[in-house]
């Protein structure tokens, strides 16, 4: 194992309760209701393509223009933004900061492989943005998770081949673009719903660099 790639949201810290409020005010606004059962299909997925899925549970897909489209994403991205503002290093997951600073001891490369276009702003919020190596920018992606795309460009900007890289995600279009991407897979959550994984740890803190590594073994025997 030579490099981590991370997801953010239920990762690295828990933000997904913010899109979800975000998300809930925007299909107020348009009269859709977002609850927190359709907002686990919004999970992993980027802003554009969220807003489609709520649009679509609504039948309003043709309802508005590229453009209104475009201003209805910023709206809920401009709530988001204001209360992501209030964050602070105590908004990172348990044990988070302990294994970024171990991987770093142990000279691991890391990555950001993130659907969300403020993983920068948040990881300075969280004080660790000089932890990683490199984070994938989502927006020059050609397609979203679950594609493989943003693992294998964030491989490709650490300079590791996929095969030697472990991919951290809780999400199952997460999980689904780390194995496209010939990646070891650890999964964060549910055990059955992320069965794809190489290995699923239920919490954060379970996130060690022996079990990071014993993965990667793993998947190498398997391979």
């Amino acid at each position: 194992m030579k490099a981590v790639l991370f997801d953010l949201d239920g990762v690295i810290t828990d933000t997904a309760h913010y899109h979800y409020k975000a998300w809930r005010w925007l299909g107020k606004e348009i009269g859709v209701v977002v609850d927190e059962a359709f907002n686990e299909e919004l999970k992993g997925i980027s802003r554009s393509e969220s807003l489609e899925k709520i649009l679509e549970k609504g039948n309003l897909t043709t309802k508005y223009t590229q453009t209104e489209k475009n201003e209805l994403a910023t709206k809920k991205n401009d709530v988001y933004q204001k209360m992501i503002e209030e964050m602070t290093p105590n908004d990172l997951l348990p044990g988070i900061q302990e294994l970024l600073l171990d991987l770093k001891e142990k000279q691991l490369k890391i990555g950001l492989a993130s659907a969300s276009q403020n993983g920068p702003f948040i990881l300075s919020k969280l004080n660790i943005a000089d932890l990683f190596d490199t984070i994938v920018d989502p927006t020059t992606l050609k397609a979203g998770k679950p594609a493989p795309d943003i693992f294998i460009q964030g491989a490709k900007q650490l300079a590791i081949a996929p095969v030697d890289c472990v991919g951290v995600e809780d999400a199952i279009a997460g999980v689904s673009a780390i194995c496209a991407a010939n990646m070891a897979a650890v999964g964060v959550g549910d055990a059955v719903q992320l069965k794809e994984a190489t290995k699923v740890v239920p919490t954060t803190d379970l996130l060690t660099y022996p079990l990071l590594e014993k993965t990667w073994q793993d998947y190498r025997n398997e391979g």
